[in-house]
């Protein structure tokens, strides 16, 4: 079976997340030390603890996702001894989750992934103030049609097709009100939902460019080495794997779109059968059954999930 090992973004998190994982694996254990030491933060107490309200902010949700992602990669490796690199065809991530993508394929070290989450995290959120931005996921509408609902909500404000993330689910992202008449217009034409999600930013919209610019300085000092295995991008739906085409990814990816579904129907004609995601949640193995029933998935976030995974290899 060929696998793609696929990595969760913003809205996966959940208070308790990593909390089993640390008690039963000390590599994972590890890992939360390493990533808290690196940040001068107790993240890992954030994570397992909350409150909600803090982990949901940008600045944490970012690197704690990726902390979760982490150690599941490092029990893989070291209690399972299975190499990313022997059995990844492909690695991907959902925006944030590009980077535990590149790192888990050994592109970027786990403190380098932490310093650039932290600021990619708090560039977002001062990118644009807190209730002025908004998205919302339209389940039951495909690209097109979302595409047109946001051109009518915008009226001179953002308003914009961010995630495409299934063939009938779409996240449009902008200025709270566009965002909210969107809403308005969608049901209006019969879409199944809209819903506002969690977040506390317009992420992946044009709002998003003043934190592009801290970005591409912060890449543009990162050591970033050839990943292990290719990285589909978010911004392309294709491979890269040079060092400052990567850089360059990143820095689209933070105004561009999400073309996951794109993505993952790339990876199924390159050969993969199956898609692994590792980290918090199981959103992203709901989504590659909805793009392609012929696909296969598992979720590995939890003791339970890796030992399970771990007998089928």
């Amino acid at each position: 079976m060929a696998d793609a090992f696929v990595f969760p973004g913003q809205g996966s998190q959940t208070v308790g997340m990593g909390r089993d994982l640390a008690g039963a694996f000390v590599s994972a254990r590890e890992v939360f030390e390493e990533i808290d030491e690196a940040l001068g933060q107790n993240l890992s107490r954030l994570m397992f603890e909350g409150p909600d309200a803090d982990l949901t902010l940008t600045e944490n949700a970012q690197p704690a996702l990726m902390a979760v992602s982490l150690a599941v990669v490092r029990v893989l490796e070291r209690d399972g001894k299975l190499t990313i690199a022997d059995r990844a065809r492909f690695v991907a991530g959902h925006s944030l989750g590009e980077y535990s993508a590149l790192a888990a394929a050994g592109s970027l070290t786990l403190v380098t992934t932490a310093h650039l989450l932290r600021t990619r995290g708090q560039a977002m959120q001062k990118a644009v103030p807190v209730s002025e931005g908004a998205m919302a996921a339209l389940v039951g509408a495909d690209l097109a049609q979302a595409e047109a609902i946001a051109k009518e909500a915008a009226q001179g404000e953002v308003c914009e097709a961010a995630n495409d993330n299934a063939p009938d689910q779409v996240v449009i992202s902008g200025a709270r009100a566009a965002i909210e008449r969107a809403i308005g217009i969608a049901k209006e034409r019969g879409v199944k939902r809209a819903i506002l999600l969690p977040v506390s930013a317009p992420f992946h919209s044009s709002l998003m460019a003043p934190a592009a610019l801290v970005m591409e300085a912060a890449l543009n000092d990162a050591p970033i080495m050839t990943p292990n295995v290719p990285l589909i991008a978010n911004v392309t739906a294709a491979p890269a794997t040079e060092p400052n085409e990567i850089r360059k990814l990143l820095v689209a990816q933070v105004t561009g779109r999400v073309r996951w579904r794109e993505s993952v129907l790339a990876m199924k004609e390159a050969g993969v059968t199956r898609f692994v995601e590792l980290g918090a949640g199981k959103v992203l193995a709901g989504l590659a059954r909805r793009i392609d029933r012929d696909l296969a998935a598992a979720s590995l976030g939890t003791p339970a999930d890796l030992e399970a995974f771990l007998k089928t290899l």
